[in-house]
C-alpha cells in the first residue's frame, strides 16, 4: 500500500469559501481528506519582490486590516467545521517573510503558541501537525516547533538548519536515501516540490505525480488553493488537472489519501 498527504497551503481569514468548494468538493465527495495548512492571523501587508500583495492575498481582494486571524471569518470556519473531509494544521502566525527564519527563541515560542491560541479560538482541535511560512525553519524553530508538535512537514532539511542533537538521525536518515524520519517524539515529513503548481505545464502535472507516488511509500502533494485564482480569476485548466488528480488518487486499488493525523497511528509506513 501506497499513501499520499493532500497538503494545501495558505488558507486564511480572507480565503473565500467558493475557492475552496470548488477545488475541492471532488476530493471530499470521494472521501479524500484535504489537509489545509492555515495561516492563524494572516497580515495583509506581505508582498512579494516586485511589490505586488502575495497570492493568498491577491486573490482575496484588498482589506483595510493589518491582520486577519481564521477566527474572524466565522462563514469560513463554518465551512470547514461541517465538512470533516477538512483538516487544519498550523501555519506560522502571521505568514511573514522569514517568520521563522529566525534564531530569536522568544519570538518564536511566542508565534507558535498565538498562532495555536488563533486556531482554538475558532473552534478547531489543537493542531498537531507544523507548516513554517515558505517552508523555511531555522535550528531555533525546529526545535521549539518539535516541542509542541508531533509532526512538522516541510520541503527539505539542511544539517546547518538542524538543531545540533538532531545530526546523528540526519546522517542516518541520508545514508538510507529517506524522504522522512524521526527524532525523538516528531516525525519529520518532507515533499518533492510543488507539483501541483500554475509554474509547470498541466500537461506535465499529473505525469509528475504519478511518478513519485510510484517512488514513494508517502507521498506530500503540496498545492496553493490561491494558484487556481490567480488575480481573482479562476484558472479552469489548472483546476481539471486538480480534479483529474482527485480521479487518479480515489482510483488506484493500492493508494490510500490520508491526513496527517492518520501518520501518527503508526500504521503508515515512513519510507
Amino acid at each position: 500500500m501506497r499513501y499520499v498527504i493532500l497538503r494545501d497551503d495558505d488558507t486564511n481569514g480572507l480565503t473565500p469559501v467558493e475557492c475552496l468548494e470548488r477545488l475541492y468538493r471532488p476530493f471530499l465527495e470521494r472521501g479524500l481528506p484535504v489537509n489545509l495548512a492555515t495561516i492563524p492571523k494572516v497580515q495583509t501587508n506581505v508582498r512579494l519582490p516586485d511589490g505586488r500583495p502575495e497570492g493568498f492575498l491577491g486573490a482575496c481582494g484588498p482589506d483595510a486590516r493589518e491582520t486577519v486571524g481564521i477566527d474572524e471569518n466565522p462563514e469560513l470556519v463554518r465551512y470547514l467545521q461541517r465538512n470533516p473531509g477538512y483538516q487544519v494544521v498550523q501555519h506560522g502566525y502571521h505568514h511573514s517573510v522569514a517568520e521563522f527564519d529566525s534564531h530569536r527563541r522568544a519570538e518564536i515560542r511566542e508565534r507558535l503558541e498565538r498562532g495555536t491560541a488563533v486556531l482554538l479560538r475558532a473552534g478547531f482541535p489543537r493542531p498537531r501537525t507544523f507548516v513554517a511560512p515558505y517552508d523555511k525553519l531555522s535550528a531555533v524553530s525546529l526545535a521549539a516547533a518539535s516541542r509542541r508538535f508531533a509532526i512538522i512537514s516541510t520541503g527539505w532539511f539542511e544539517w546547518r538548519r538542524l538543531p545540533a542533537r538532531w545530526w546523528p538521525a540526519y546522517l542516518l536518515k541520508k545514508f538510507r536515501h529517506r524522504a522522512h524520519w524521526r527524532v525523538g517524539n516528531v516525525i519529520l515529513l518532507s515533499h518533492p516540490g510543488c507539483l501541483l503548481s500554475f509554474h509547470r505545464p498541466c500537461a506535465a502535472i499529473l505525469p509528475a505525480i504519478q511518478e513519485q507516488v510510484r517512488r514513494r511509500r508517502l507521498t506530500v502533494l503540496v498545492t496553493h488553493w490561491w494558484e487556481y485564482f490567480r488575480d481573482g480569476r479562476p484558472d479552469q485548466a489548472f483546476i481539471e488537472v486538480l480534479h483529474r488528480t482527485a480521479a487518479y488518487l480515489a482510483d488506484q486499488s493500492d493508494l490510500r489519501v490520508i491526513a496527517f493525523e492518520d501518520v501518527l497511528s503508526g500504521q503508515v509506513p515512513l519510507n
